[in-house]
């Protein structure tokens, strides 16, 4: 089974849901809650429910909370989205409450800096599958396919809104803190959803267009596209190279313009939202 048709397998999804699911928990329960700080979202949302009311466990909160969630879902979202969130919700409410250890950081801001990467990770593993683990993420999908609402402007509102709220009821330095975890964590997320997808688009612009686009499918493998052009001065005809590429290819197809035309005219551009032929195409929802 080719790599790229695994990763629309069952399995795999679960893996990459239980896992990221188990790396979130780890940084909830064993540096978040144990120094007093919130996250962004419902498990956010959830942990402060615990904090004020000292009843049921921050991982029951947040199940709770995802339960008018998921009703909904299943009125507006894909079924299998849907499914694969439930699970990842469970997942999380289970590594929540079953995590007992914690991790010895002493000092706030290396909790800050290591909880918003741990959860960030977590969380960015999950969304490189085909789920997630329910709270915003159904919420934002629903808001933005129902009103358009982007995504990210809805989640910045959420937690604006659950970082107001908690100045009443934590210490100012922790919601700072707190505050800054969340960056981290979405800083981390950004990196996890491109770590793998990274592309650079290369536009080649040479009187060799034929000859450099064989080199680059014969030794790269990589496919590529004529654009029509014309020279601005000289009024000649040319055909564009448009071609994708990894960070690793960049020199490689340098080396074959350059070689054969040393007149070339390079363009490269970054891009990592590639779907098609050759590179992994996906639904969410």
């Amino acid at each position: 089974m080719k790599f790229k048709n695994i990763t629309y397998s069952i399995p795999w999804n679960l893996f990459l849901i239980t896992l990221g699911s188990l790396i979130v928990g780890i940084g909830l329960k064993a540096i978040v809650i144990p120094h007093g700080m919130i996250t962004g979202g419902f498990s956010g949302a959830g942990i402060l429910l615990f904090y004020y009311t000292k009843v049921l466990t921050p991982g029951i909160w947040y199940f709770i909370l995802n339960i008018p969630v998921f009703i909904f879902g299943w009125l507006f979202v894909g079924r299998r989205f849907l499914l694969y969130s439930l699970y990842g919700a469970v997942i999380l409410t289970l590594a929540i409450d079953l995590i007992r250890f914690e991790i010895p950081v002493k000092d706030l801001m290396l909790a800050t800096l290591s909880g918003g990467t741990i959860i960030g990770a977590g969380a960015g593993i999950i969304f490189r599958s085909l789920g997630s683990a329910g709270g915003n993420d159904i919420i934002a999908i629903i808001l933005n396919q129902k009103f358009g609402i982007r995504i990210g402007t809805y989640n910045f509102s959420f937690n604006f809104v659950l970082f107001f709220f908690s100045f009443g009821l934590l210490d100012t330095d922790l919601i700072l803190y707190s505050m800054a975890m969340s960056y981290i964590t979405s800083q981390v997320i950004e990196y996890f959803i491109t770590l793998f997808n990274q592309r650079k688009l290369i536009f080649i612009i040479s009187n060799n267009s034929r000859q450099i686009t064989d080199e680059i499918m014969k030794k790269l493998n990589r496919g590529a596209t004529f654009l029509k052009g014309e020279g601005a001065y000289s009024g000649r005809e040319k055909d564009i190279i448009m071609t994708v590429a990894n960070t690793f290819q960049i020199k490689r197809i340098e080396e074959i313009a350059f070689t054969i035309d040393p007149d070339a005219f390079l363009i490269t551009e970054n891009t990592f939202n590639v779907l098609g032929k050759g590179f992994s195409r996906r639904k969410i929802y």
